[in-house]
């Protein structure tokens, strides 16, 4: 328990009235020694009295600061801590993180919380816009900001209005996101270039085959996988992320995005041919590398909110170690992951040796577009994307082509024609 110092501020000053202070030593904020302080009374008990009520209303709360004195950027830490990092998943904690560091704290971050007013905010609001953010953009750095005020409110008790309330988001135009749709002709040549037995052959495969994002593909194990009844499983994605205090990044299993994500995803001959021939490559691999063919275990930890979570771990099969494992689809020839971050050497080929414009989602786009174009049932494209509502499916991935808009006139000129 932190002792309390009772000192008259005026002591060597035999002129003036005494002026008794209290002081004990609070909890670190960012490494700093912080001190509860307050002064101006007029005896030394009334000093002692008020130093012992606020060392046990500190104490009680267990708060590291004292509302009134904390500033923006310690308070969105705090609320970071407390309820980001306890309630969402990893991938919204590192948006968080993001606009937190990026944004809130470089503008906001020196104002204390209860000085904070509608006035500055809608200034901020509106040098956002000025700066050129998209609406998106805008939209997610004053939502957070926003939501981290209401948490002050409810349950700390530290403000009692949420001056956001006020602020008028800035008008701007949204911007029409580029989704790229390869053609055939083009989805052959990125083929060609990452032909069987190169390590983004089977990713690309997949992705192309199925629509499936890209968390879903790299996150595919063997068993997920129904050779026979041509059918893929989809109940998990892989993230990259820290746990606690490390310093490294690690691959880790996490839910889909989505419960509608968790799906069963048929798929052709053309598929199912490039995966036997690679699951019989990846048997004769692993008899040519023998021991020091990689394989990855699979280890339980538990995220910020308690939850298990596995955890890929990279092994070499000579390396005795007791634990569950995994066979991954995406490997390179001596079983080496080949993650999402790999992939990134394949994109910067097709962009700067195939002269495309292509990410991983492209292929989601181009997969839902061919299928609509060509007559699929809309809710079978939307099951196969696993998406929750048919508008994101109608509205995110399927594009009004020239393909689209001339099949329109031939059905509507085949209806009245028969009619006449």
């Amino acid at each position: 328990m932190a002792k309390i110092n009772i000192r008259d501020r005026n002591a060597n000053k035999p002129d003036k009235k005494p002026n008794w202070e209290y002081r004990f030593e609070a909890a670190k904020v960012d490494g700093k020694r912080k001190h509860i302080s307050k002064s101006g009374f007029r005896t030394k008990k009334e000093a002692e009295m008020a130093g012992a009520k606020a060392l046990a209303e500190y104490e009680n709360a267990g708060l590291k600061f004292e509302p009134v004195e904390i500033s923006v950027a310690d308070y969105l830490e705090y609320w970071y801590d407390q309820y980001v990092k306890t309630n969402l998943k990893y991938n919204s904690q590192q948006n968080y993180r993001g606009l937190i560091d990026n944004h809130l704290k470089p503008r906001l971050g020196h104002y204390r919380l209860r000085a904070l007013n509608p006035s500055i905010l809608q200034e901020y609001a509106n040098d956002l816009k000025k700066n050129g953010f998209s609406k998106s953009h805008v939209v997610g750095i004053l939502s957070t900001l926003s939501g981290a005020l209401d948490y002050a409110i409810e349950p700390l008790n530290y403000i009692k209005d949420n001056p956001m309330r006020l602020v008028r988001f800035p008008k701007i135009e949204r911007k029409p996101r580029e989704r790229i749709i390869l053609s055939v002709d083009e989805w052959q040549t990125i083929i060609d270039r990452f032909p069987f037995g190169n390590r983004f052959h089977i990713p690309l495969m997949i992705g192309f085959y199925t629509g499936m994002r890209i968390g879903e593909v790299f996150a595919l194990t063997w068993d997920d996988i129904d050779l026979e009844n041509k059918t893929i499983t989809v109940n998990k994605q892989v993230v990259q992320r820290k746990i606690g205090n490390e310093t490294k990044k690690a691959f880790y299993f996490a839910s889909t995005k989505t419960e509608s994500s968790n799906r069963v995803i048929r798929f052709g001959s053309t598929l199912e041919n490039a995966l036997r021939r690679e699951k019989l490559r990846q048997t004769e691999n692993e008899v040519k590398y023998g021991g020091f063919y990689t394989i990855h275990g699979i280890t339980i930890e538990q995220d910020e909110k308690g939850n298990d979570i596995r955890r890929m771990v990279p092994i070499q099969k000579c390396v005795d170690i007791p634990m569950a494992t995994v066979k991954m689809v995406c490997v390179d020839e001596n079983g080496e992951y080949t993650s999402t971050n790999s992939f990134k050497y394949a994109s910067r080929i097709i962009h700067h040796d195939l002269k495309m414009a292509f990410d991983f989602h492209s292929l989601r786009h181009t997969h839902a577009t061919l299928l609509i174009e060509n007559g699929a049932n809309i809710k079978n494209v939307q099951h196969r994307l696993g998406h929750e509502k048919i508008e994101t499916t109608l509205q995110t991935y399927v594009h009004d082509t020239e393909v689209m808009a001339e099949r329109s006139v031939e059905i509507f000129e085949e209806l009245t024609t028969k009619r006449a």
